[in-house]
């Protein structure tokens, strides 16, 4: 079997401390993440956002398990919008 993603990994093992993520678009923010698991080498996941306590984020990886996409839910969104993909990891308290 193919290496689990290693930003999903650290994500996991981080969990449920705040994690800062930075994303494809030079967003740094920290999050809360809850319920990430594998299946197999795919990996899934929920949070928030410090920033954004009124939306519900999912992450969860590509289909080639060679990225972790990032889905946002707002109240007032009727769906779930791609924010992008996270680039790097951080436990929050390093910065």
């Amino acid at each position: 079997m193919a290496d689990l993603n290693p930003i999903a990994k650290r994500i996991h093992n981080v969990s449920p401390d705040p994690i800062r993520l930075t994303l494809d678009d030079g967003t740094k923010a920290v999050f809360h993440i809850f319920g990430a698991e594998f299946f197999q080498q795919e990996f899934q996941a929920e949070g928030t956002r410090v920033d954004d306590d009124d939306a519900e984020y999912r992450f969860v990886s590509s289909d080639d398990n060679e990225t972790i996409l990032v889905g946002r839910k707002g109240p007032e969104d009727s769906g779930w919008s791609m924010v992008g993909s996270i680039l790097d990891t951080a436990p929050a308290e390093s910065e």
